[in-house]
């Protein structure tokens, strides 16, 4: 990798740190937010040349498309954003449950919710996750999360504001942005055709399932 200028070392922590709180890179508004650029072009020729230098790439097509050259080492995995193919075989070492639909008022690891189990590299997270889940609908779309993706949650029952989250809502469990303001909390969309959900925090059918902390998505 060719030398950085100071900005672009900024840059490139700013990007490191985003992952390690939240799981996923920063947009290129968030950047230019945080470094008190005028406009989100300003962040993306930084990104550009972060690229050219070989300390990230660039995907194009979704807001958080930005990926760490040494996030996987040699692994040889094809990594796109946060988004990954199942490894090699050899590489296998964490043993993750699939949890697809979940059924109403049972656990989200019960049995009967499991419906394959994938062995991954731990390394490929920014926190030892649980297990993957299934996604489905586009709701957090522009934050690179698709449908059908496999998003890897760690077990938690707090969160951070702007975390990437699984939380059960009564019978329905969804995949949204985190923000708590006194009691009330904020389920936030990364679509901008869908609207936020707005809970108390005391409310008896709100709990939190899980952290985000990373995505798979398997290439045919």
């Amino acid at each position: 990798m060719l030398k950085l200028t100071a900005r672009q070392e900024q840059i490139l922590n700013l990007i490191k740190e985003a992952i390690e709180n939240t799981g996923f890179p920063p947009t290129r508004a968030e950047i230019a937010t945080e470094l008190g650029f005028k406009s989100a072009n300003a962040a993306e020729e930084h990104l550009q040349a972060l690229a050219r230098k070989g300390a990230i790439e660039i995907s194009p097509g979704t807001s958080r498309g930005i990926r760490l050259r040494d996030m996987h080492g040699d692994s040889g995995l094809r990594l796109s954003g946060r988004q990954m193919s199942l490894p090699h075989p050899a590489l296998m070492q964490l043993s993750l449950p699939l949890i697809g639909r979940v059924a109403a008022g049972s656990p989200i690891l019960a049995q009967e919710h499991v419906e394959a189990t994938y062995s991954v590299d731990p390394a490929l997270f920014s926190a030892k996750p649980d297990y993957l889940l299934k996604v489905r609908g586009l709701s957090m779309r522009d934050a690179g999360i698709m449908d059908g993706d496999l998003l890897a949650v760690k077990k938690i029952d707090t969160a951070k504001n702007g975390q990437i989250v699984v939380a059960r809502l009564g019978d329905e469990v969804t995949v949204k942005r985190y923000k708590k303001s006194g009691s009330l909390i904020e389920l936030l969309p990364e679509n901008p055709d869908f609207e936020p959900i707005r809970v108390d925090s005391s409310h008896d059918n709100f709990a939190l399932e899980g952290l985000a902390v990373g995505l798979l998505r398997a290439w045919a």
